[in-house]
Formats: structure tokens, sequence, C-alpha cells
């Protein structure tokens, strides 16, 4: 598996996404650009120039014609996906930490740092051109979270969002009330990421505990543990097969006295039914902190503390190997006998 390395940001990375139709890859990072690629070959297409600070996440519209950002300067901003032009500045009082179209496109919403005297906010702005304003429709600030809320997401058809936190709790809240209609202790730690699988049904989270775990998000049971030897800070489930990716590392202050054979630095593919890891992708040379899946799942792409994005295009051996299909009697010999030859 030979990946195509993308260095076009300064910093180290920190969010990377792909556009619905997947041939778009959207990346930030610790520095001021956040840019867009072709996912195919890695061309790079261009930038979008307006932020003075790290930008921490991006959402794309379904229709791939807007672009969001949520930067450290404490402002969100709405952008032109093929002109780069800016369309709307939302000020926030703190760091935007997270922001999310809604499904269909027509909310935003934005989470933020707690900065001197304001606590952390999660915001909800209309996405619609004709209302577009940099005044939030609602804003809570009455959210139970202690420190920062790390990312704020729609579900349920937009009928509630949820937040994970620095305190390792996930929360539902009404979208229309703000009223709290679930919560749960996920981790120890602090939840770095989560992600969904195609139908919004189960959601993966990663954690600086070194654990990953999936969870019904209807009743928020948890049905699988995906444990590891490090910090996990980026997730993602297959779209095609029953299988997780998993990345993260030692943190930034031990990479100076960890070798990037001990640091655990790559990216793990793991079962995700059986919890059991079919193989390793390593590359990256300090701690990975995102990883997207490509949305036909043949592909992947990898952001790290040391600045590069790694596109994967997955073998035949792959496939091969894991088909869609396996009896249940010889699942569990074939992966044990695979797992070795699948370390790349």
């Amino acid at each position: 598996m030979r990946p195509l390395l993308l260095k076009g940001h300064e910093r180290s990375i920190t969010c990377v996404v792909y556009n619905v139709d997947g041939d778009l890859l959207f990346t930030a990072s610790k520095d001021d650009k956040p840019t867009c690629w072709y996912s195919e070959n890695g061309e790079r297409v261009g930038t979008y120039v307006g932020h003075s600070g790290a930008v921490w996440r991006l959402d794309v519209s379904q229709d791939s014609v807007y672009l969001i950002s949520g930067s450290a300067d404490t402002n969100a901003k709405m952008w032109e996906v093929q002109t780069g032009k800016e369309v709307m500045n939302f000020p926030h009082r703190g760091p935007v930490r997270s922001v999310q179209f809604s499904y269909g496109d027509k909310l935003m919403l934005t989470s933020s740092d707690p900065f001197m005297s304001y606590p952390a906010l999660v915001r909800l702005y209309s996405a619609e051109l004709d209302s577009l304003s940099e005044q939030p429709l609602m804003e809570w600030s009455n959210h139970g979270h202690e420190g920062k809320i790390i990312g704020a997401h729609f579900v349920f058809a937009n009928q509630q969002f949820m937040t994970t936190g620095e305190d390792g709790f996930i929360r539902f809240y009404d979208a229309k009330s703000g009223e709290k209609q679930n919560e749960v202790k996920a981790h120890d730690k602090q939840i770095s990421n989560v992600c969904f699988n195609k139908e919004r049904t189960l959601v993966l989270t990663a954690s600086a505990d070194s654990v990953s775990r999936l969870y019904d998000v209807k009743t928020m049971e948890e049905l699988k543990t995906f444990a590891t030897d490090r910090p996990v800070n980026g997730c993602a489930i297959s779209p095609l097969k029953d299988h997780v990716f998993i990345g993260g590392g030692q943190d930034a202050m031990s990479v100076t006295t960890t070798s990037a054979r001990s640091g655990g630095f790559e990216c793990q593919i793991f079962h995700m039914v059986y919890e059991q890891v079919l193989g390793t992708v390593k590359g990256h040379f300090g701690p990975i902190n995102c990883i997207a899946i490509h949305p036909d799942g043949r592909s992947y792409a990898s952001g790290g503390e040391d600045g590069y994005i790694r596109l994967h295009f997955l073998d035949p051996e792959y496939f091969e190997k894991y088909p869609d299909t396996t009896d249940d009697d010889d699942v569990l010999a074939n992966f044990k006998g695979t797992v070795d030859n699948a370390r790349v």
C-alpha cells in the first residue's frame, strides 16, 4: 500500500473530511488556511484565506457548494467551495471547537470553548442564504459539561443534537427546547472525536483513555470496545465492511522522548464485531490526529501531528482477505491466520 503524501499545511493536521461524492478532500490544521484537494490524485485545488488562528473543524454541505470552518480565532466561517469566497462570518466568545451542517443543510451547529468569564457554548444558526445572520437562532450554556465541548452533532433527523466533552460525557439535547434528553459517561478522559456509520445509527468514540467504543445512538448501549495501548485521537467506520479504523499515539509532549516505533503512530484496523486487530498501517512520524474514510470505502485519509495528510488506497488483497460475507464457522480462523500478514 503506497500512500500519497500531501504537504500543504505548515503545522499539525486537525481535521480531514470528504464531501458526499468523495471527489474532494478538505483538510484543516493549526495554521489558518483550510485546504481543498482532489481525493483521487492528491492535487491541491486551493485554500480558504480569512482565519487568523488554528482551524479545528470543517464540514461540507451535501451538495458540496458550501464549507464551514471553526477556528481558534473565535470565528466560524462559511465559504463557497468553488471560489473560496467567504460568505458569512459567525463571531463567538471563545475558540470555535466544532461546526456541523444539519441533514438538509438548512441549519448549522457550533460549539465554542470557555473563555475568561464566558462558559462553553453550543449555538444553532440558520445556514440558508436568504436568512444568514451573525446572530444565532438559539444558544445553550446550561449543558452540564465541565471544560470544553469537543464536538456537537445533529442526530435523529435534526430533532436532537449530541455533545461530547472534555469530561468524557456524551449528552443529548432537544434541538428546539434545549432540554437534556440523555447522558452517558462514555470515557474516563477527553473524547477526542466521534464518527457515525452512514445510517447514523451507530457512533464510534475516540478518547485519550486509549479506548474506542461503539454505541447504539438510540439507546446509547455500549456495543463494542476497542482497546489500544495509546491515546486514540481519530476514528472512522467503514461504509463497505464491518471494520473500524482507529488512530492516535503518544501525546505531542512525549513525542520527543518516544521513538516512532514505540509511539503508536499507526492506524489500526479492527473488526467491528469481533473486536480483533486485522492489521496496522504505518507511516506517520507523530500522533495521528484525525481519520476519514472515502464514501466508497476503498481508501482513507489520515492527518498527523507531523503536518502530513496521507491518502491510503486499500490494496486488492484487503478485499480478498476480508470478503463482504464470510461463514461464521471460519471467520475467526480466517482472521487469526491473516492478522500478521495484514500488517503493512
